[in-house]
């Protein structure tokens, strides 16, 4: 699996545990709070597509996870 999927999966995975976990009408809900989780994810997808900066890839990068192509 390349860095670009792991991101992916794991943005996507973030938003939803989060906003499973912040919306009121969960069966699982915790606390409103983790709504922010969400709006950093969102930000850091954002920056990251204006930058292409991005800590996840950097971090994946030292464990040794190939790029595509």
């Amino acid at each position: 699996m390349t860095i670009e999927r792991i991101i992916r999966i794991m943005a996507g995975s973030f938003v939803l545990i989060s906003l499973a976990l912040g919306v009121e009408g969960s069966p699982i809900f915790v606390s409103k709070w983790f709504l922010l989780l969400t709006a950093f994810v969102g930000f850091n997808l954002l920056q990251s597509g204006f930058t292409r900066f991005c800590p996840a890839e950097k971090i994946l990068q030292k464990l040794g996870v190939k790029r595509c192509c």
